[in-house]
C-alpha cells in the first residue's frame, strides 16, 4: 500500500523533497509514494490526525500547534530537512550594516500566510532587547501585496521567502537586509506522522528516511542550478534564472540539512519563539514531539548520495 505524503504548501525552501520526488529517490528506496497537497497549510496536521494522509512534510510548528489544540494528539517529527529559517527582510535601499534595532522607526510588513516567520522574528527582537509590540507592523497582507507595498513606498521593509527576494532583486526594486538563517539552527521542516503509523509502517518509513537522506547528500553537493533544474517541474510559473538564483541563495545561507537527525537545539529554538510569541504554551517537549530512531539508523548506514 502506498504512503500518502502531503506537502503543507508549495515553496522553494522545500526543494529537497521535490528533488526526491523528481529524481525517483523513493522508488529507489523501495517505497511507493502517493503525493498530495494540503488545501490549506493549517489543515496539514489535521489531515494526518483524521487519516486522510499518512505522512506530512512541514514545520514542527504544526506539530506543536496540534498538540496544543487537539486532545489525543500523538504526532511525531522523525526526519529533518530544512534546518534554518528561510525568510528574509528586504528594504528599498541597501543597508549592509543592518541591525534589528534599525527596525524601530520603520514600517514592517510581516508574513500573514503562516505564523512561524513572525514568531521567530519577534523572538529575535526580544533577544536583542527590542519589544516587538513597539514595531509599526503590517500583519494582515500577503507576501505579494507586501512586495507591491514596498515598491510603492507604503512600507519600509518586508518579510518574505524565495522567490520574492530574487524577483525584487532582478527588478532592482529591493535589497536584502537580513537573512533569518543567520541566527543558527531553527527546526523548520521535517517529515511527521502519528506514532501508531511510525510503528505499524516502520519499514516503509525507514525507507523514506533513506530516500531523503540520500537526497540531502545530493543537494549538499549540487549547485543551485542543478537543484533548480531538478525541481523546475514543480515551479513552472517561475523563469529559470529566478529559480536558479533562489536555490543558489538558499544553498549559500545553509537552510538544508545534510542529515535527517533533528537536533534538540534547533527544535528548542523554534519552541522558544512559539512560546514567547504566545502561539503555544508551554510548547511540546522535544522528547514527546521528536523521534530520531529512524534517522539515527539511516545515518549509521552511511548511504551514498542519490544518483
Amino acid at each position: 500500500m502506498a504512503i500518502t505524503l502531503q506537502e503543507s504548501l508549495r515553496a522553494i525552501f522545500y526543494a529537497p523533497f521535490y528533488v526526491a520526488l523528481a529524481r525517483g529517490a523513493f522508488d529507489a528506496a523501495g517505497v511507493e509514494i502517493r503525493f498530495a497537497s494540503s488545501p490549506r497549510p493549517q489543515d496539514a496536521a489535521l489531515r494526518l490526525m483524521d487519516g486522510t494522509v499518512d505522512v506530512c512534510w512541514g514545520g514542527p510548528m504544526r506539530v506543536m500547534d496540534t498538540y496544543h489544540r487537539v486532545p489525543g494528539c500523538d504526532i511525531v517529527n522523525f526526519a529533518e530537512v530544512v534546518i534554518r529559517d528561510p525568510f528574509f527582510l528586504l528594504g528599498r535601499e541597501p543597508m549592509p550594516d543592518f541591525q534589528l534595532s534599525d527596525l524601530k522607526p520603520l514600517r514592517l510588513a510581516t508574513v500573514s500566510e503562516v505564523p512561524t516567520p513572525w514568531m521567530c522574528l519577534q523572538h529575535d527582537l526580544r533577544l536583542a532587547g527590542i519589544d516587538p509590540a513597539g514595531i509599526d507592523r503590517v500583519a494582515d497582507q500577503t507576501m505579494a501585496a507586501n512586495m507591491a507595498a514596498l515598491k510603492a513606498g507604503s512600507v519600509d521593509v518586508i518579510q518574505v521567502f524565495e522567490p520574492c527576494p530574487s524577483l525584487l532583486l532582478a527588478e532592482g526594486a529591493a535589497h536584502i537586509w537580513y537573512a533569518a538563517a543567520g541566527r543558527g539552527p531553527t527546526s523548520y521542516t521535517t517529515f511527521y506522522t502519528r506514532r501508531g503509523t511510525l510503528a505499524a509502517r516502520h519499514d516503509e518509513l525507514l525507507r523514506m528516511v533513506r530516500a531523503i537522506h540520500r537526497t540531502e547528500k545530493w543537494v549538499a553537493r549540487a549547485t543551485g542550478a542543478e537543484i533548480a533544474g531538478a525541481i523546475a517541474g514543480y515551479f513552472t510559473d517561475l523563469p529559470a534564472p529566478i529559480l536558479i538564483d533562489a536555490c543558489t541563495r538558499y544553498k549559500e545561507i545553509g537552510i538544508w540539512s545534510d542529515t535527517p537527525v533533528l537536533p534538540r537545539a534547533g527544535y528548542d529554538r523554534l519552541r522558544d519563539g512559539l512560546v514567547s510569541g504566545g502561539f503555544v504554551d508551554p510548547g511540546t517537549p522535544f522528547e514527546i514531539a521528536v523521534d530520531n530512531s529512524l534517522a539515527d539508523a539511516v545515518v549509521a548506514e552511511n548511504l551514498p548520495p542519490l544518483d
